[in-house]
């Protein structure tokens, strides 16, 4: 008599279960994946700033003679406020960082609302600042072009992928080494 009572009711079978666990598989897998590809596009985008901001830069200078930001001509580019009283020495200095974008802007060589105030600069693809600066990183004293708020395993894939996958020598440098996980201040000389 027990036998005809539990019949209707039983458990999952192992096919069941088994689908399953493909299905959560599959999901997860999918969530992982979309990860993967939002982070190779964010690093794309960052590569893609750094040609763009190279590109401005040296159009800039090719229009004007000088770069964006260290020059000193009067209304020129036509607009430009910004009173520079240092002769042009090729190097972009805090102010003249700021002043860059806005130059590029006036010149119409890339879009923007950037007055040249303190803080002005764009967002680079992770969300930090991004900007020119002569600097010194590492011994080596030129405008590199300054990334903020990296993840060290972009840093570290850039620089592999783009020089030599050291974080203190070559074209591409980073604040500290790239086992510290911290998030990094990526340098791409100019």
């Amino acid at each position: 008599m027990n036998r005809w009572i539990h019949r209707g009711k039983h458990g999952f079978t192992l096919v069941e279960l088994a689908l399953v666990l493909v299905i959560v598989g599959l999901l997860i897998t999918g969530v992982l994946k979309g990860e993967a590809l939002i982070q190779n596009a964010k690093v794309k985008k960052l590569v893609n700033q750094k040609e763009s901001l190279t590109a401005a830069f040296y159009t800039f200078y090719d229009k004007y003679g000088m770069y964006p930001g260290d020059e000193n001509l009067t209304n020129s580019p036509s607009g430009d406020t910004h009173d520079n009283p240092n002769t042009p020495n090729g190097q972009i200095n805090n102010n003249e960082r700021y002043w860059l974008f806005e130059d590029l802007v006036l010149a119409n060589i890339i879009n923007g609302d950037y007055d040249g105030a303190a803080g002005s600069e764009p967002t680079n693809a992770f969300g930090g600042s991004m900007y020119i600066l002569w600097q010194n990183i590492n011994g080596v004293q030129d405008n590199w072009s300054t990334f903020l708020n990296i993840p060290a395993e972009v840093a570290e894939l850039i620089d592999i992928k783009y020089d030599d996958g050291v974080y203190n020598t070559g074209s591409i440098r980073a604040n500290q080494v790239y086992t510290n996980t911290a998030a990094k201040t990526l340098y791409w000389r100019m």
